[in-house]
């Protein structure tokens, strides 16, 4: 069972500032500065997220498997490519929240113009059917090996009062808070 969406805004605004002073001002809020010193401990521990990786890529052979992790985000971040070059027009992305004991994975497909990839569309909750099974397995490995719950596409669509790096109010939600404010950006 997943925490409240109560809990979760009160967890964010920990690591979330709610004005946007110390962005204009060029510095680290308190916010950011906790959520600085929790990324420190997080990654102490990534060889978790990494072994979680390795697993992926034996039950996923199909798929390229990637990290995707940037501290500016909230969360370790996972992603899934083709290996079949004439088939990479999508991904599938894992994330799991370092603020709280959740995880969402979606979709992303791509458009390319010669060499330039773009994101034409950001496939939440129900994902098209061809990425249904490998995000199955990327979401039962990370509730397996790291305890924590799928959040709910209605919670992570709820709009917070928060400065999340770059998204402001009222375009900010959970799910940028507890996830990352810029989910179409991958390697």
């Amino acid at each position: 069972m997943h925490p409240s969406t109560e809990e979760l805004f009160s967890i964010a605004r920990n690591y979330w500032p709610s004005t946007e002073e110390y962005y204009l001002k060029g510095e680290a809020s308190p916010e950011n500065q906790r959520l600085g010193a929790l990324w420190q401990e997080k990654l102490k521990r990534i060889d978790r997220w990494w072994a979680m990786l390795d697993e992926l890529k034996e039950e996923l052979p199909e798929l390229t498997i990637g990290d995707a992790t940037a501290t500016l985000h909230a969360s370790f971040r996972c992603t899934a490519y083709s290996k079949k070059v004439n088939q990479q027009r999508s991904a599938l992305v894992g994330c799991l929240s370092i603020i709280a004991p959740v995880f969402t994975v979606y979709g992303l497909e791509f458009e390319y113009q010669g060499e330039t990839r773009t994101v034409s569309r950001i496939c939440f909750e129900p994902l098209p059917a061809y990425m249904q099974g490998p995000a199955g397995v990327i979401a039962r490995k990370i509730e397996t090996m790291f305890g924590a719950s799928a959040l709910p596409r209605e919670v992570a669509d709820t709009p917070v009062p928060l400065f999340v790096e770059w998204k402001k109010p009222p375009h900010t939600t959970l799910f940028h808070a507890l996830f990352s404010s810029t989910p179409e950006r991958i390697p």
